[in-house]
């Protein structure tokens, strides 16, 4: 009889390895899950070691091209591999059909790869974690839990799912954010224009006449001086270099927990912004984590894994507070109270679902409700950013146009006398 290794979580959220003697894979999982363990990871002793040496699977692990691969490609493609599951066909031709129906690329070389390591004796969620540019930790246990549930076809459909609403919201938040960031760089371009182009002339003008400039206009000439002749750098090359330095400086903060736990306590705290980014956060840990525990991923390993992938210091400290705290016995919505990252109803709710058995379709309704707050969030930021663009503009306008006209009037004054 066969020796099968494996790796499982127990019921406090621990992770076991042992082995067993089964008679096939579906076997040991069936004596896994009679132990009350939720298992992983499960290999074949000795036959499947000498499998993941072979050749074709070194081949598949070598490089498979520059870049990540982009959400929008990878929904689509776990769409077609559930569609393929659902009609039957076993896991490499389905990869292999893939393969062929992709465009040269980095995505292409990447389902290359996976059918090399499945080839090889891997599991698909183990060819799929061999390849973190296209596949994320999320994506690699959620397909780990279809294998193990014999459900992979919808657990890939729920997979497509999520990934199109993470992708729904993240482009409204971008698309909120480009019409202000393209006004301003278009009133930017026009006024660092005038300052080069305009300006000099008038000063030109107002030295030959000898015109004494009130303190406005002087404001005015200095910055146009600073913008043409500043040191080190002239002001327009400090200006076009910028949003590289501010890019720059973004990363450095985010590459530190410390960095990243700043910024989104700051960012939080913005008036209108800040609660779009709130609600942001919710949404997305809601979804994640209740896509997470209806697929069958144990809620602690669930809790970890949004963690990791909430893309917010500030709920992931919280999410590690959960964690703890369930792991010490205590039910999920005491501690999230505590935590205090989300409002009253997210955590009655919560509460709700603990007692019904029905947490994963609490969190979902959860994600939908706060979604559709976003919504009405995003075109309030919208509508809110158009007038102070419009007073700020006027602003900057008017100030170039007073600080001109004041010794023009005065000049006009001196040759009239």
């Amino acid at each position: 009889m066969p020796t099968f290794t494996y790796e499982a979580m127990n019921q406090q959220g621990q992770e076991v390895k042992d082995e067993l003697d089964a008679l096939s894979t579906e076997d040991a999982i069936a004596k896994i899950k009679n132990l009350g363990y939720f298992p992983t990871r499960i290999r074949e002793k000795g036959g499947s070691r000498s499998k993941a040496n072979a050749p074709a699977k070194k081949k598949g692990t070598r490089s498979v091209g520059f870049g990540r691969v982009k959400t929008k490609q990878v929904t689509q493609l776990t769409r077609q591999l559930s569609t393929l599951q659902d009609a039957g066909l076993p896991i490499l031709r389905s990869l292999n059909i893939l393969h062929e129906q992709q465009k040269p690329g980095v995505l292409k070389n990447i389902l290359k790869g996976m059918g090399e390591e499945i080839e090889g004796g891997s599991t698909l969620s183990e060819a799929c974690g061999k390849f973190p540019k296209a596949f994320n930790r999320l994506y690699v246990n959620m397909v780990a839990a279809g294998e193990t549930g014999g459900v992979l076809d919808v657990i890939l459909q729920r997979l497509a799912e999520f990934m199109e609403k993470a992708e729904k919201l993240k482009r409204k938040i971008i698309g909120a954010m480009i019409y202000p960031a393209v006004v301003v760089t278009f009133a930017l371009g026009i006024v660092t224009g005038i300052m080069i182009v305009v300006i000099p002339k008038f000063k030109d003008i107002f030295m030959d006449f000898g015109v004494k400039l009130p303190g406005v206009t002087m404001i005015l000439l200095n910055t146009s001086d600073w913008v043409v002749k500043g040191k080190p750098l002239p002001g327009w090359a400090m200006i076009l270099l910028s949003p590289f330095v501010a890019y720059i400086l973004w990363k450095l903060i985010r590459s530190s927990d410390g960095g990243r736990y700043v910024v989104d306590v700051v960012m939080l705290k913005i008036p209108v912004f800040g609660n779009l980014v709130e609600k942001a956060a919710v949404s997305r840990f809601a979804r994640t984590l209740g896509t997470l525990i209806s697929a069958g991923v144990p809620i602690l390993e669930a809790i970890n894994i949004t963690k990791e992938t909430s893309g917010n210091e500030v709920y992931a400290r919280a999410m590690q507070k959960v964690h703890d705290a369930i792991r010490e016995g205590e039910s999920f919505a005491t501690p999230l109270r505590a935590t205090g990252i989300c409002d009253g109803l997210v955590v009655n709710m919560v509460d709700v679902g603990e007692e019904t058995g029905e947490l994963d379709k609490m969190l979902l309704k959860v994600a939908n409700n706060y979604e559709e707050e976003m919504d009405v969030a995003v075109a309030s930021l919208v509508s809110l950013l158009e007038p102070i663009m419009v007073v700020l503009l006027g602003g900057m306008v008017g100030f170039i146009v007073v600080a001109l006209f004041m010794p023009l009037v005065q000049l006009i004054q001196n040759v009239s006398g």
